[in-house]
């Protein structure tokens, strides 16, 4: 059993992904704060978003929406770095504040901080390397690990950040078991043993769907690349240029449809003054967690059927190397993108068959592949499987499951129990928290959220915490520079 020094707040922090580290890193920075991150990879800081990659996966958005607040700044580091932005530079005018970096760069500087961080704050922080199968306030918080050691705080963090995708529902024909399913493509497996000319089936179109896509081709994969999802939506890409004022009012925005027709009506008034429809999705950003918010379940759950796919694509976009890269596989026919459903899956000699039912027209289409891969996105339906700790914590009704499959309820950072309490131990950063507030998935809100509970943490004992319209407020204030 660890403990650690008595008379002092003690965050035991779940997950060392960004998330995690950020909070590591910052609470770790403070007076009265003594901080214990528990991480099973090697490493802390990447995590899957910017450690399970290659050179040629970029950031979705410019190196100035990644920083966070540490020193050095992220562009600073860069600067620094030795690694070779000449393309990106390019791409981006010269400023390499606006440049697409690789994905990995930022882990690098995370591990970097964090590595320092150990190195000076030995004595308010501690990285263990382990799984957490078990947290409880009884008698005080604490976590257990898979091999048994115990560590003791006053408060708990849960920072895991994505979980792997659920595999789609249909008749599997027990492909899920077999290898020639991949469940997580992040995994480390089951793509880079596949025949260059064989067929591909990529589940989803998605960001997921891009990068291994990417992979696939750097890995000089050449046979046909399927991608299925419901709409066969690609995502956008960035562009540079023009710039247009937040304008969205969450009372005006009061249903989807309503908060629909102000985004069409601003794109239209922008293309007008000849500005692109990119700066107004980026001046909607300051308005999402107030419109979320203020959205009735019934609500959220039309907005999820209807018209997620259509916001995906057009809020969480490529790098313009990546679609120009992408454009290039589809338009040579290797890159196909269906719109529809996966009825099911049947065996075929040296490989299967999916039956994929057509979106517009319902007609049959049946692919015969020899791997399928599941690039659906990080499930969050906590309600319904089994991932330690959260079935014990949702067994004890020490969290709450929202009822659209999004993640936990929560208020402000902290998590809420089975009769709607805010815990005042227990808190979740990241994605865990999107019920509440819808993206909370991308670095500067994830940032945001971070520094407050941080900032709510550090408090003197006695103190009124943060109230969470302070962190909604937060997230309104939300700027380019961040």
């Amino acid at each position: 059993m660890l403990n650690l020094r008595d008379g002092r707040k003690s965050v035991i922090v779940v997950g060392g992904g960004f998330s995690g580290t950020l909070f590591a890193l910052a609470a770790s920075a403070q007076d009265g704060l003594d901080v214990v991150l528990v991480e099973s990879a090697r490493t802390a800081g990447p995590g899957l978003a910017y450690g399970a990659c290659g050179p040629f996966h970029l950031l979705n958005v410019p190196v100035a929406r990644m920083e966070v607040g540490l020193k050095p700044t992220f562009t600073e580091w860069l600067g620094q770095s030795g690694a070779d932005l000449t393309d990106a530079i390019a791409e981006a005018g010269g400023d390499l504040s606006q440049a697409f970096v690789p994905r990995a760069l930022f882990g690098a500087y995370l591990t970097a901080r964090m590595s320092e961080a150990l190195a000076t704050r030995g004595d308010r922080l501690l990285r263990l390397r382990g799984e957490v199968v078990h947290v409880t306030d009884r008698p005080v918080p604490s976590v257990q690990l898979a091999d048994g050691r115990r560590v003791e705080g006053t408060h708990v963090v849960l920072a895991t950040g994505n979980l792997p995708p659920k595999p789609p529902r249909c008749r599997d024909g027990g492909l899920y078991e077999d290898p020639l399913f991949v469940p997580d493509p992040w995994a480390g497996e089951g793509l880079h043993d596949l025949p260059p000319e064989t067929p591909v089936l990529l589940i989803g179109s998605g960001l997921t769907t891009v990068d291994v896509a990417l992979l696939l081709d750097e890995q000089g994969h050449r046979g046909p690349i399927w991608s299925v999802s419901r709409h066969g939506l690609l995502p956008q890409a960035h562009v540079r240029g023009g710039a247009w004022e937040p304008f969205v009012d969450p009372a005006e925005a009061s249903s989807p449809l309503r908060g629909m027709r102000l985004i069409r009506a601003a794109v239209a008034r922008a293309a007008d003054r000849g500005v692109p429809w990119q700066r107004v999705m980026d001046a909607v950003r300051p308005s999402i967690a107030g419109v979320w918010s203020g959205w009735s379940e019934r609500e959220k759950a039309r907005f999820l059927r209807h018209a997620r796919a259509y916001w995906d694509i057009h809020r969480h976009r490529m790098a313009p190397r990546i679609a120009r890269r992408l454009d290039g596989l589809v338009a040579s026919g290797r890159l196909k993108v269906v719109a529809g459903r996966i009825a099911g899956f049947e065996r075929a000699p040296g490989g299967l068959v999916a039956h994929i039912r057509r979106r517009h027209s319902g007609s049959a289409l049946a692919l015969e592949v020899a791997r399928v891969v599941n690039c659906t996105g990080p499930r969050s339906d906590f309600q319904s499987f089994a991932f330690p700790p959260f079935d014990g914590l949702r067994d004890s009704g020490r969290i709450l499951p929202d009822a659209l499959g999004l993640g936990l309820e929560t208020r402000g950072s902290a998590v809420l129990d089975r009769y709607g309490h805010a815990s005042d131990w227990l808190y979740a950063l990241g994605p865990l928290a999107r019920p509440a507030y819808w993206e909370v998935t991308a670095v500067p809100e994830i940032s945001v959220q971070v520094h407050r509970l941080v900032e709510d943490l550090a408090r003197p004992a006695g103190r009124d915490t943060l109230p969470p319209e302070r962190l909604m407020a937060d997230f309104v204030n939300l700027g380019e520079g961040i």
